[in-house]
């Protein structure tokens, strides 16, 4: 395949993803931008305000008690657990609820003998719903940290060490054993590096007496790991280097399944043997197929998305996992993440080293060696194209010594994996960064601190951060936090090979392009069934870390019916103007049969002259509409096109085409249809 810019609209795959899709509307808060299929209805009913500063991390990961009716929120600003009050929330109400702040529980306040900590990182619910577990990492960092039990009160229960920065709690499912990601960072020096491990706690037996021996560390010594799996650092060992991200337990709570973010690698833990049964690679991503296209620069004016020589690694972020048809699948949010301390770091940008490259085809399935060579000519390393693309030195290299691709961090997009071998089932390819380019084509690829367009592109584009799935009614969803531009992409993943787009959401505030407002930064999702929610219907709880607040969606197929009380006083006032208007017209109605007799000479001998007259006009406004129609500009719909494809035909835009025609939907033309371009 030749390289060529190509415009945004007129990819394949992009044909085929707007099918269907209404365009950017507020559903029912101003501030929230809705764009997809119109069968599926996510409605902003909950707003929580940490008053945290922004990017101080007011709110992160969230979870959700369906006893108590609370949300439960990590407050980084204040090194506390936020306990926030949802039983305000009801199905169809017409504003967003406000809901307050119970307790906040400071970490100071749980208990003294925890030592020197520095914060909370992570919150879980039992799956009794009895107590809670928080992840606390030690001061320093490399130090062993903690998981403090407590009730949903916030009153502390007991603690337990673990294994060094623990960034992440969950319980198996069967509520047998708490699990934690102890992530091992190094030092900012790099001159301590912790093994990374996971530590796994026996709470069979409740956790108000729990000490430390219930506690085993498991970590990668002696481990199967698969040759191909990176190393950040050549002269660091596996144990020392792999650093457990986050952690998906399989439904039996049998098995358990550990991204390896940086090192883009999965490791599967067996929890009745509690050992690692080995680390899979996941493999790179190639962007030089159309339907991984990308855009890598933010030096090129705005939207460009197009395909480049280019191996994106996947690391994911924070996982989760589902069953369908007898099978586990993982679905992995491909964020992107890179080892950079003081003492040593692995960044760079594509530019900075571009005399190391020997681009090779072999690593690509749509470039010839001759295409390859030439578009390193025509200035592939140059700023408008990879040259500022963020990089990484611990790629391989061939006996020469040389990159034979350009590789990137992240896969600005989310994959569905078979758990048994780590095949990929699904990816969502470029969508995530097409459909907000069309969604949102003035804030596009904008940071989660600031509005500027194409702000994001040189780096890891949208940045998904963090997945969770549930069924809505009859269907099963993924719910994708887009953690830089905002917002959460859904797709329909009932059947997991052909997972498809649904809909893209989000409550951050463009109405001022020169202010960040509204909710920014999704770090947690909370997924909460139709039978554990109070509206009755499937809920999605976000927190997000950049804005410090907390947002509760609705989610339906079906169009939220809205519970006004203002309804019926406006019933009342529609019934007393019409008895009014009534009297009116019987008085008028005396007067009318009066006039009604002389009205009727006068009528029939104007009628002669209305019937001459209405001909004449009939003749102009024919010969009027004529000469209109040769100076119309018309298109005939075609199989396949869009609104937004045909606006790129013809330089305009697709608002321009709704309002000339009248488009109530503007997803609905067929073919033969003609469409008014312009005047």
């Amino acid at each position: 395949m030749k390289h060529g810019k190509k415009s945004l609209y007129s990819v394949v795959t992009t044909a085929t993803l707007l099918a269907g899709i209404a365009l950017p509307t507020s559903t029912h808060a101003e501030t929230t931008t809705s764009y997809g299929k119109q069968d599926f209805y996510v409605q902003h009913i909950g707003h929580f305000d940490s008053e945290a500063a922004l990017d101080e991390g007011g709110t992160e990961i969230v979870t959700f008690d369906q006893e108590t009716e609370r949300i439960f929120s990590v407050n980084g600003a204040e090194q506390a657990v936020d306990i926030i009050d949802a039983s305000g929330l009801e199905k169809g109400q017409p504003d967003v609820e406000n809901m307050p702040l119970i307790e906040r529980i400071q970490l100071a306040e749980l208990n003294d003998d925890l030592g020197s900590v520095d914060g909370i990182t992570s919150v879980a619910l039992h799956p009794s719903g009895d107590y809670l577990a928080v992840a606390v990492p030690a001061d320093p960092k490399t130090d062993n940290g903690y998981v403090v039990f407590m009730d949903k009160l916030g009153n502390y229960l007991s603690h337990v060490e673990v294994g060094a920065l623990p960034d992440m709690v969950t319980f198996t499912p069967d509520g047998e054993k708490a699990l934690v990601a102890n992530e091992g960072e190094p030092s900012e020096d790099y001159t301590t590096n912790p093994e990374g491990s996971v530590g796994i706690i026996d709470v069979s037996n409740g956790v108000k007496s729990l000490k430390n021996e219930q506690v085993n560390i498991v970590n990668f010594e002696g481990v199967d790991v698969e040759d191909s799996v990176r190393k950040t650092n050549a002269e660091v060992s596996y144990e020392k280097d792999l650093e457990p991200e986050y952690i998906t337990v399989q439904e039996d709570s049998k098995r358990a399944f550990v991204v390896l973010q940086e090192s883009n690698a999965m490791a599967t833990l067996n929890l009745e043997t509690e050992e690692f049964e080995g680390v899979s690679d996941l493999g790179y991503k190639d962007h030089s197929k159309a339907e991984n296209a990308l855009d890598t620069s933010n030096e090129d004016d705005g939207v460009n998305i197009d395909t480049y020589p280019i191996l994106g690694m996947y690391q994911p972020d924070g996982i989760t996992s589902f069953s369908a048809n007898g099978k586990t699948y993982i679905v992995t949010p491909n964020e992107g993440d890179s080892v950079d301390y003081d003492g040593y770091s692995e960044e760079t940008e594509v530019a900075e080293i571009k005399d190391q490259y020997e681009l090779n085809a072999d690593h690509f399935a749509e470039y010839t060696q001759e295409e390859l060579d030439q578009m390193v000519e025509n200035g592939l390393f140059s700023a408008e194209q990879t040259g500022e693309l963020g990089t990484t030195t611990a790629a391989p290299k061939n006996e020469d010594g040389k990159y034979e691709a350009i590789y990137k961090f992240g896969a600005r997009s989310f994959t569905i994996w078979d758990a048994e071998d780590m095949s990929r089932v699904y990816d969502s390819g470029d969508e995530f960064e097409q459909v907000t380019a069309n969604a949102l084509p003035d804030m596009f690829n904008i940071d989660n601190t600031e509005n500027e367009i194409d702000g994001r592109s040189d780096n890891k584009g949208p940045e998904p951060e963090t997945v969770v799935t549930g069924m809505v009614e009859d269907k099963h969803y993924a719910f994708v936090g887009l953690e830089r531009i905002g917002g959460v992409m859904v797709y329909d993943i009932t059947n997991p090979e052909k997972a498809s787009f649904v809909k893209y959401f989000s409550s951050r505030d463009f109405s001022n392009p020169e202010e960040v407002a509204g909710d920014i930064g999704p770090e947690g999702l909370k997924f909460v069934s139709a039978d554990e929610s109070p509206t009755g219907n499937a809920m999605l709880v976000i927190g997000h870390e950049v804005s410090g607040t907390v947002g509760v969606f609705d989610l339906s197929h079906q169009k939220p019916m809205m519970n006004d009380d203002s309804d019926e006083e406006d019933e009342e006032e529609e019934t007393e103007e019409d008895e009014s208007e009534d009297e009116d017209m019987n008085e008028d109605d005396s007067e009318s049969e009066e006039n009604d007799e002389d009205a009727d000479e006068e009528s029939d001998m104007d009628e002669d002259e209305d019937e001459n007259e209405e001909s004449d006009m009939d003749e102009n406004e024919d010969q009027e509409e004529e000469s209109d129609m040769d100076e119309v500009m018309t298109h005939t719909v075609e199989m396949g096109d869009t609104l937004y494809s045909i606006a790129q035909m013809y330089d305009t835009s697709w608002e321009n085409l709704q309002e000339l025609n009248e488009l109530a939907d503007p997803t609905f033309i067929i073919p033969g249809q003609k469409l008014i371009i312009s005047y």
